[in-house]
């Protein structure tokens, strides 16, 4: 009778052994999570990203599965961006503004590297006055590497999550204004150079990095060398402080021409816009254009010039691309 309860003993503790390590097994076998939140809640280097989504909320968005791209800053980077905007933590950016930042560093679907190309083609998951609508768009150079708005390059590309991809960035990728896009562009590097050139009155960068909402219609390079062609070949510093002012404030419209988008002008007619420069002459918008123009435009001495890309959407405002630099008398 003993023996007998001494092996039933036995073999209950076998028994009991046998199934916890059944347990254990059956749990380090379980199939490890690999969405672009649990991707990043496993990389020590992204725990400030991961502790700003939980903060505002935003984990549950980017561990589902809806197919995203996180292009994730490293916590340099975000170091880096506390220290740049005078801040010591987080903490001290409002749930709304730390919201849009994050939401600034994710686009719908998952895009690879490899199908990242140059230009606007990207619009990130922010948006226009944090609105439910008009995305801002993002500067993509794939010139070298990957770099977005001109702040921020690929360090880490091609992450691929359950539920899309992350690309780790060495920089944090603030809420672009529209001298945002002419420094990150190379298409605008003579107006960002006309923008900056020193002696102006006007001190254009920070007049248009404030709040706006401005519409700017941008003039290209080419349009740049054809103006100072027309002008008797003369370089950008050669144009009169005066002349130079005008001529840039007459690009700039603000107050209810502010934010003024493609599908705001007049559809099949003329839309006139005031500007900096003054409540006369205005712009004189044309839909449609004509000879692969967007729009055909008329400025205050009656040149005409085309606009050639619309609706590159900012924080503050938006770009309309012109072909011609704009006069105003």
């Amino acid at each position: 009778m003993k023996n007998g309860n001494f092996f039933k003993s036995v073999l209950f503790a076998f028994l009991a052994i046998t199934t916890f390590s059944c347990s254990d097994d059956d749990d380090a076998g379980a199939p490890q999570s690999n969405t672009i939140a649990a991707i990043a809640s496993r990389t020590p280097n992204l725990s400030i990203l991961v502790q700003a989504l939980d903060r505002v909320d935003l984990v549950a968005a980017v561990d589902g599965t809806t197919q995203l791209t996180v292009f994730a800053p490293t916590n340099t980077a975000f170091q880096n961006y506390l220290t740049a905007n005078g801040l010591t933590s987080l903490d001290q950016v409002s749930d709304a503004d730390l919201t849009q930042l994050l939401l600034n560093h994710v686009v719908a679907g998952g895009v690879q590297s490899s199908q990242l190309s140059t230009g606007y083609g990207v619009k990130t998951l922010a948006t226009y006055n944090g609105g439910a609508d008009r995305n801002l768009n993002l500067y993509v150079n794939t010139t070298s590497g990957v770099r977005l708005n001109g702040v921020s390059s690929v360090v880490t590309p091609n992450i691929i999550a359950s539920n899309g991809v992350v690309h780790v960035v060495d920089a944090v990728i603030g809420l672009p204004t529209v001298v945002t896009f002419a420094q990150a562009d190379p298409t605008f590097d003579l107006l960002e150079a006309a923008l900056t050139r020193e002696g102006n009155t006007t001190n254009f960068p920070a007049a248009l990095s404030a709040a706006g909402p401005f519409t700017v219609f941008a003039p290209t390079n080419d349009a740049f060398t054809a103006l100072l062609t027309e002008l008797g070949g003369i370089g950008l510093a050669d144009i009169p402080e005066p002349t130079l002012d005008a001529v840039l404030k007459y690009h700039v419209a603000t107050g209810a021409f502010g934010n003024v988008l493609s599908s705001g002008l007049t559809p099949n007619g003329t839309t006139n816009v005031p500007t900096l420069f003054g409540a006369s002459p205005t712009i004189n918008i044309t839909l449609p254009g004509t000879g692969g123009n967007i729009a055909n435009v008329t400025d205050g001495v009656g040149r005409a010039s085309g606009i050639v890309a619309v609706d590159v959407q900012a924080a503050n405002g938006v770009i309309h691309v012109l072909n011609r630099v704009l006069l105003p008398n």
